[in-house]
Parts: C-alpha cells; structure tokens; sequence
C-alpha cells in the first residue's frame, strides 16, 4: 500500500472513492441510484430548495440526470430501502444502519430524557405517543388537527407537538414514515423500522468502528478529523481507538499526503486498503454545498485549496459568491462555483453569479456550460440565464451562446 500521496493523487482518490471518476450511465435507474448510496452510505437532507432539493443533487452530480421519482420510490415508500437519521446531521441512510446508530439516540435519551422540557411536557408526549399507536404514521398537521377538535387548551399548541416529535425522533422512539411535500410524517419506530433491525442493536465500540471503516471507505484517504465528521462521531478517542484497530487489521494504512500538515508536522492521515489512485480523473460536476466531497470545510481546504463557506443567512450586500453556491468540479479539481435558482415560473436555469478558483482549464467554460444544459434539462427548465456577477459570468455566457443575460 502507498506511503505517499500527492496533492493530485489525493484529490484523485477522494472522487474515486465517492463514485465521481466513473463513467455516467445512460439511463441510471434504481441499481445505479442503489450503488451511488452505497458509496457516500448517507445522503444529507436540507430545506432549501432554490435550485434542486440538496439530497438529489448528490446523484445527479454521480449519475447524471435521473428521474427523482426513481429516489422518490426508494426513499418514501411503503416498506423504503432508506430511512431518516441523524447520522452526519439529518440524513437518508439505509435502513439496517439504523441500528448502528443506537449509541447516539441512547446518548440523546441520556441527556434529554428526563430534562426539564420532558417533565413539563410528560402529558403531551404520552399523548403524542397514543395517537401515533392508535393512528399510524401522521404529519404534525394531522394530529393538531386532531387536537383543536377535542377542544384543547393551550398546551395543545403546535409547535409543542412538533418539538415532542422531533425529540421522539432523536430517541429512538419516533422515526420519519415519509413526508409529504416535503412535511415529515412520523411514526412509532416499531412501525417503520423491521423487527429484527430494532431489536439488533449494534453496541458503541463496535458500532464506532463500523462508521469509521464506512467513513474510511467513503473517503478513500483521510486524516482523523476528516472520519470523525463523516458521521459527527464527537468521541476523538474512540474514533483513535477504532482507527488502531482498522490499521491492525490490516483495513487502513498509515500515509503522508503533500501539502497536509498539522502544527508544522506532516499530518497523519490513513488510505483504506480498497482505494483506488487513478492517473487521471476526468469528471465534470456540479456539488450540493452538503456534499461528502466538500461537506468538510477543513477537507476541502487541504484537498482542493478550496475556501467554502455557503452564504445564506450572510446579509445580501455581504455576499461574496452569492446566495447558495455550488462548487464545480472539473478533471480533478475544484474550480469553480455557481449560484443557481431555478426559475420555475419562467421556466428558466438562473446562473446568478459564477466564479473560478485557481488552476481552472481553459476548457472549463465549456465543461461548466455543458453540466448546466443537463442541469436544466434534469429540472425540466426551458432555457438558461447567465448575470454579470463573478469572473466566471462572461465565460460562462459566451460558452452558452442561446443563454439570455439578467
């Protein structure tokens, strides 16, 4: 195994590792989006939906357009392949590894569980609990419906039984049956998670050292730091336990990649034995900010020299990059960002501003264009619309000859 990394073989290796060096399928379908899943093995979930919702775009950027309702399916049917859970934050993961997160929701059940806001709420949680045996899965809406027709007082108040929810949900007893739009439904966990997923639960150690192998994987090569957030792991000594253990079991190895370092010193970093170095990785690739690849400001820093920092709650005149720019990646590298809205009332790809980091190809106009042709075809936007803002935008524009400018 390799003792040495460059800054190009580790950049490399990262986008192997992540699915994005492969070649994109023509029609990807539920064994490509299954595949993808299986090598991020968790799919961040945000609310913004300016562009595309965040857990799809994770996919297209592997796949190529798709048709969500083909994750749609998987993620919210009847008996789903995938689950809810907080995982790297709020998460898809498959539903099997809901037991190797026990150690989390007992952790959570240890701090919260008999707090202050427990103890004020007892009789509403136990009614939430009641409705939710009695009833099935059902949306907040639904059971405070239920509750304004038996004439509560003010203890009924929704956004009490939203938190009573939500805390049932981070416990273990409660997990997310759906949504609708993009409104969760919550049932009781026995309800939608398989027996023998609940009543397997993974202990802590092993269960820890089980994510950092899946992190170490995920990643390819990675310093400590880098597998501990994979998934939020906040315990560092286990994390270094199970790191120890991985090296002796001959999973990972120990490496020194150009260019990481920590207090002056090479930092330690660790290549999983499965990890492939290729001499060339040519992807084209736009990236949700909760991306694996980048969600780790510090990661991408060292692996792309890329300072990443979304902008949504910075005031508007504060921006430097706009209000939610997505990192491009050409060949093997993080070149650039576009600010993306989809117009949908128009019909219309808004590229609101775009910009180049350092080391962009001369080729890298073209590339971008391309990728958001596909962008807008994937989202079902006729045209596209390139601003003035960014040293990107007159590139872009002249590489997308029919795009109008705003």
């Amino acid at each position: 195994m390799r003792e040495t990394l460059s800054r190009g073989e580790a950049r490399r290796v990262a986008l192997a590792a992540q699915g994005l060096a492969a070649s994109r399928p023509d029609s990807p379908g539920t064994r490509q989006l299954n595949q993808a899943m299986g090598r991020m093995g968790v799919l961040q979930i945000d609310s913004v939906n300016v562009f595309a919702r965040s857990h799809y775009l994770p996919l297209f950027s592997r796949l190529g357009p798709y048709d969500t309702a083909v994750l749609d399916r998987l993620l919210f049917a009847r008996r789903p392949a995938y689950v809810e859970s907080w995982a790297h934050v709020a998460a898809f993961i498959p539903v099997a590894d809901w037991a190797l997160f026990q150690f989390r929701r007992d952790d959570l059940v240890a701090k919260y569980g008999d707090g202050e806001w427990m103890q004020r709420h007892a009789e509403i949680v136990d009614w939430v609990r009641a409705e939710l045996a009695a009833r099935g899965p059902l949306r907040p809406a639904e059971i405070n419906h239920d509750a304004k027709k038996r004439g509560g007082g003010p203890w009924w108040d929704w956004d009490v039984i939203k938190e009573a929810l939500e805390r049932l949900f981070l416990f273990g007893e409660v997990a997310i049956a759906g949504r609708r739009g993009f409104e969760r439904r919550y049932g009781l966990a026995e309800h939608v998670i398989p027996a023998e997923v609940l009543a397997n639960p993974v202990p802590r150690d092993e269960a820890v050292r089980e994510l950092v192998r899946r992190a170490a994987r995920a990643y390819g090569v990675a310093t400590a730091s880098d597998l501990a957030d994979y998934w939020r792991l906040r315990d560092r000594p286990a994390v270094t336990a199970a790191i120890g253990d991985l090296v002796d079991a001959g999973e990972l190895a120990p490496v020194t990649v150009e260019g990481w370092t920590s207090g002056g010193r090479p930092a330690k970093a660790w290549l999983h034995r499965d990890a492939r170095v290729p001499r060339r990785v040519d992807a084209t690739a736009i990236l949700t900010p909760f991306d694996p690849v980048v969600w780790f400001r510090d990661r991408a820093e060292r692996l792309f020299e890329f300072e990443y920092r979304i902008e949504i709650y910075t005031p508007a005149p504060k921006r430097r990059f706009g209000y939610y720019s997505l990192p491009v990646v050409v060949g093997d590298d993080v070149v650039g960002r576009v600010d993306l809205k989809a117009d949908r009332q128009a019909s219309r790809l808004l590229v609101q501003s775009a910009w180049w980091e350092h080391g962009a190809p001369p080729h890298a106009a073209e590339r971008l264009a391309a990728e958001l042709r596909l962008a807008a075809d994937w989202r079902g936007l006729e045209t596209i619309s390139v601003a003035g803002w960014g040293d990107a935008a007159d590139d872009l524009a002249r590489a997308l000859p029919q795009a109008a400018r705003h």
